[in-house]
């Protein structure tokens, strides 16, 4: 064998062996050292020349070919040729056909070989970006087990084997030590095509993290009988898991916990003696927020559906037990059961229930003309304002001893009444603030509503517009707070005042199209010179 064919068959044994290395298809390397013989060449022939070259995948032989193209006239020399030349390569040649004219085999010089060599690396990295990507883009939320390779800024570089993956300092547990060399586990959280790349981003501090944990140490969560709810998670130093069974016959919390806490035990010290409290969901929310703030004992839960709210009532001496160090319990607790969540005394209860039934007694003896015993009667049968009195079915009010029909009637029409010089009222105060009428025509916002937000200085649509959900709704400064709200609620109400900024835009579309139009028809109209 010469040693020219041994040269081309190692060609053939390097890219198969660099494909076999990298995980990618022999093709791509072939094609990579296909591209740097080009361009090695080019340096030879001339720039200004179109080549290709070829790899037999058989033999490993080498040929270059200048690429021309016949034409009519020739402009280009280098890339073009006319019918009359083109003879020499194809008897039938015809304008538009592409030619190889074959080149002889240049021997690489060292800056040509360098310039090769950076082509054919730059290629296969390119590879094996791409075929990460596509193995790892379909893994976000499996755990993966890696090696730490170095760490850099408080940023951790693992090597998954085929890959290496990112764990930014704000997905680490806080506090924890990891040094290079050490096997790590972590969840996939995140898989993104970069300007330098795919990029996978890995996570320890995600609540999802510590359900892998447990499904990887509960045989019973990755057979599918007990089911992970929600977690809720402070890195490092306190979790909560809400966990339910579909077998009556085992116990979820049980299962997790495992035989003297070995199990949960192994969790913990995965994740670096983080506490863990282990819950029973249950469908009920009342039921459920209960389970969450243990061990604080609840004496009683008062549930506002339509704000997604619930007041959770406390014995004075379960107060701090309930909200935890710096209100870790109660905001993990809210978290897991994805409702607002407001710890009180059964002092601070009784107080603010007897304010509010002083607010409403005196609202209803001043707006319904009633005595205090009525009014009172009112309140404790749960009626809270006007539009409930005025609105609910009759029969509601059956219940209530000493109520007749006729006194049913005529408290429903004095609440009418009064609704209506109360929207009156505030209608005027409503034009003397400048609240604008387009805004006054949004559905869900009454009388008392724009009053308020007229203060506010939110006189129309496009004010109401620029606010978000939250600024009308939160408990603290929200604009509507007193108003029970719901956020839903107050996104519509926005949208429906951003709706004129999209018919604004379909407008200005609709005008540049009859402009368009009229252009061409001028234009068409015109004679041709």
């Amino acid at each position: 064998m010469t040693a020219v064919s041994a040269n081309r068959l190692e060609l053939l044994q390097i890219s198969d062996a660099v494909a076999r290395e990298k995980g990618i298809d022999k093709e791509i390397v072939l094609g990579a050292m296909e591209e740097a013989i080009q361009k090695a060449a080019r340096s030879r022939y001339g720039m200004e020349n179109e080549i290709k070259a070829h790899i037999d995948r058989k033999t490993g032989d080498i040929k270059l070919y200048r690429v021309l193209e016949v034409v009519e006239n020739v402009e280009n020399h280098s890339t073009e040729i006319t019918v009359e030349d083109a003879g020499q390569y194809k008897e039938d040649a015809a304008i538009g056909d592409i030619l190889a004219d074959e080149l002889p085999a240049i021997d690489f010089g060292r800056v040509a070989a360098q310039t090769a060599k950076q082509v054919i690396v730059q290629k296969v990295r390119e590879a094996e970006r791409a075929r990460q990507f596509e193995e790892y883009k379909d893994k976000i939320g499996d755990l993966i087990n890696g090696v730490v390779k170095r760490v850099e800024y408080g940023n951790v570089i693992v090597d998954l084997g085929s890959a290496e993956a990112i764990i930014r300092r704000d997905q680490l547990i806080p506090r924890e030590h990891i040094r290079n060399g050490e096997r790590v586990r972590a969840i996939i959280l995140d898989v993104r095509e970069e300007p330098r790349g795919p990029q996978i981003f890995l996570s320890r501090s995600h609540p999802d993290f510590m359900a892998k944990l447990f499904a990887g140490e509960v045989p019973e969560i990755y057979d599918g009988v007990i089911g992970i709810v929600g977690v809720s998670r402070d890195p490092g130093s306190r979790a909560k898991i809400a966990v339910t069974s579909n077998d009556p016959s085992i116990d979820p919390v049980g299962a997790c916990v495992g035989m003297r806490g070995s199990r949960v035990q192994a969790v913990v010290e995965e994740l670096q003696g983080e506490k863990i409290d282990i819950i029973q969901w249950s469908p009920d929310p009342a039921t459920y927020i209960i389970r969450a703030l243990a061990p604080a004992s609840v004496s009683k839960v008062v549930i506002d559906e339509d704000a997604g709210r619930m007041d959770v009532v406390v014995g004075e001496d379960q107060l701090s037990l309930a909200i935890g160090r710096r209100g870790q319990n109660v905001r993990l607790a809210s978290q897991l059961a994805e409702w607002q969540v407001d710890i009180m005394t059964e002092a601070d209860e009784s107080e603010r229930r007897q304010k509010e039934y002083k607010e409403r007694s005196e609202l209803f003896m001043d707006k319904l003309d009633v005595d205090e015993t009525l009014a009172l009667l009112l309140v404790g049968e749960g009626f809270r304002n006007l539009e409930e009195v005025a609105y609910v079915a009759a029969d509601e009010f059956a219940g209530i001893e000493g109520f007749d029909m006729a006194l049913v009637e005529e408290l429903q029409s004095r609440a009418r009444e009064a609704l209506g010089a109360i929207a009156e009222e505030a209608e005027g105060k409503r034009k003397e603030l400048g609240v604008e009428d387009d805004l006054a025509a949004i559905e869900g916002l009454t009388a008392s509503m724009l009053v308020t937000l007229g203060k506010a200085g939110v006189k129309t649509l496009d004010d109401l517009g620029d606010l978000a959900g939250d600024e009308l709704t939160s408990k603290e400064d929200g604009l509507l707070r007193d108003y029970d709200l719901s956020l839903d609620q107050a996104n519509e109400i926005i949208m429906a005042a951003r709706a004129h900024w999209f018919e604004d835009e379909e407008v200005v579309e609709e005008q540049a199209t009859e402009g368009d139009a009229e252009e061409e028809a001028k234009a068409a109209s015109e004679p041709v010179e």
